[in-house]
């Protein structure tokens, strides 16, 4: 019996009003980034190595070697076992109790670092501290599941900024207080300890969210929300023309997880995301392994009793204001990142291997904060790059590393003579897939080296001489991406001088790209760049051309 229509408005719910459905996650939002802050109020970080080695504990600087072999080896490793599972769990839990375990394990570190007293208590505590750096990934996933998707980018960039606000003002006052308040390492933790309690708190009263971006995607979606960008790129059985509703379930190769994983292999056919998926593997796992030691070089180059001329907080701090002001900087780079950007990762890299020969051959502590400054801005210029959610042009494989903002309507235009479809952009899924692999192949890599050069049952190299080896191994990163730099070049400037261009290639590309502009197929200045900088990262293919064919 069919409804009349009263009855049918009476039984239909109403409607959320859009501006009170935006001032709940704005202030949403704004209480997870007031979170984000608080959570970085750790003043006595920067502080916990001349800690450990002063009169407050056991270990003596005779005893030094304990804490570089012994005891931080110990992040390295725990921090490989703990972030697949805490991967898996942010999302599987929503969020909120991954960063609930995270303010617990922050505590946890504190306590440990103010009342234990033995070189397995401090172990422990390097192990919780793992976890915490695991769980980050719950903190900068949890706003897009907040907002929605037309406003990503701009949440994420108030969610990152509170976070660097937070290190900023920390180690300010961490620095502040020990050199001006001539406050003692123990108080600086007990403050260090009561906002972690206080953040904690704050944890509590977070939202959890309903939907996640792998495990909980069933939640109904509200009006104006976007579905998930993968079921738009690669619709199921379900969502297909034809697909009768109420079938079951699709069958598992057609489940998110190997759909994902087919897209995957097919955005590592992308030069571009090949290259940037090598630089964050093993330049991060340098990156790390550099702030790892850093503190402990300190307190060999500057072995002070006077805790009022240790400047650990304000060498942090610069940091922290460099690294955030070159990766704002970096957003305004517009170059052929085709062709330039295995030069510029090379010059990036042998100017962070100079930095690092310099903190290892320098005695002046002033000249070695200031080395590791510069090292860790250089590293965060390069950051947003190969991160940033990028747009593809469609007409070259580059995905958004040509510089040049060109937008297409990917249900539309389609590079037809590619073996596969080629979407805007990577789906917010697949960046946290590429992203968390990336991630984990690091740590990998990471946690080799510091087995062989760290650890006492590998070499047990001293400090000093383990910034020599990263020295080495950032020498060698440079001479891999300066070869290649030059093969690009060569290929680049061969094609473009001796390639000719076969009128079929000419068709070929203007039916691709043209297709949906009938009778005119005139390509922008820009877009031809962006083509041939595609081809000259497929050899054998030609320069796509400058002017319109005869058709």
């Amino acid at each position: 019996m069919a409804l009349s229509g009263p009855e049918v408005e009476k039984q239909m719910p109403a409607e959320p009003q859009p501006g009170r459905e935006q001032q709940s996650w704005w202030c949403l939002v704004f209480f997870l980034c007031f979170y984000g802050f608080m959570a970085q109020m750790r003043p006595g970080e920067s502080f916990i190595t001349p800690y450990l080695l002063g009169p407050d504990k056991n270990f003596t600087r005779t005893q030094a070697r304990w804490v570089t072999n012994e005891i931080t080896p110990v992040l390295s490793y725990s921090y490989l076992a703990v972030l697949v599972p805490i991967f898996l769990l942010t999302d599987y839990l929503c969020y909120k109790p991954v960063l609930l375990l995270q303010g617990l394990s922050y505590v946890s570190v504190w306590l440990l670092l103010l009342f234990g007293s033995t070189v397995l208590h401090m172990q422990f505590m390097e192990f919780f501290f793992s976890i915490t750096m695991a769980a980050r990934i719950a903190y900068s996933s949890y706003i897009f599941s907040l907002v929605p998707p037309a406003h990503y980018q701009r949440m994420a960039s108030y969610s990152r900024a509170s976070v660097l606000m937070g290190v900023f003002t920390s180690s300010v006052l961490g620095q502040l207080l020990v050199t001006m308040g001539r406050v003692p390492f123990s108080t600086l933790n007990y403050i260090s300890l009561a906002f972690l309690t206080f953040s904690l708190v704050l944890a509590l009263f977070l939202k959890r969210p309903k939907r996640s971006l792998f495990f909980n995607r069933g939640a109904p979606v509200r009006a104006g929300a976007a579905p998930s960008e993968l079921h738009q790129m690669n619709p199921g059985p379900a969502q297909a023309v034809g697909a009768r509703p109420g079938w079951p379930p699709a069958a598992w190769r057609d489940s998110t997880f190997v759909r994902m994983l087919r897209e995957l292999g097919r955005a590592v056919q992308l030069p571009q995301l090949r290259l940037w998926s090598l630089w964050w593997v093993f330049n991060s796992a340098g990156y790390y392994l550099i702030v790892y030691y850093v503190h402990i070089l300190w307190n060999v180059v500057n072995p002070t009793t006077d805790t009022t001329r240790v400047y650990n907080g304000g060498a942090d701090a610069a940091s922290t204001l460099l690294g955030a002001l070159t990766s704002f900087a970096a957003g305004f780079v517009r170059i052929r990142w085709a062709l330039w950007a295995r030069l510029v990762i090379a010059v990036v890299t042998v100017l962070q291997a100079g930095l690092v020969f310099l903190m290892y051959k320098t005695n002046d502590i002033w000249l070695c904060y200031a080395a590791f400054v510069l090292f860790r801005g250089s590293y965060q210029f390069l950051v947003p790059i190969a991160t940033t959610p990028s747009v593809l042009c469609v007409s070259c494989k580059n995905h958004g590393f040509c510089g040049r903002k060109i937008k297409y309507d990917a249900e539309k235009v389609k590079y037809e003579t590619q073996s596969f479809q080629i979407a805007a952009s990577l789906s917010q899924e697949l960046r946290a897939l590429v992203f968390g692999i990336n991630t984990f192949l690091a740590t990998v890599l990471k946690t080799i080296i510091t087995l062989i050069v760290s650890d006492k049952r590998g070499l047990g190299l001293p400090v000093c001489s383990q910034f020599l080896v990263y020295f080495v191994y950032f020498l060698v990163l440079f001479a891999a991406y300066f070869l290649a730099a030059v093969l690009v070049g060569l290929r680049h400037f061969q094609q473009s001088r001796h390639q000719p261009v076969p009128p079929a290639q000419e068709l070929i590309i203007y039916s691709a790209i043209g297709k949906e502009n009938e009778g005119d197929c005139t390509l922008p200045p820009e877009e031809g760049e962006c083509l041939r900088d595609a081809a000259a990262e497929r050899p054998g293919e030609p320069p796509p051309p400058r002017h319109k064919p005869n058709l």
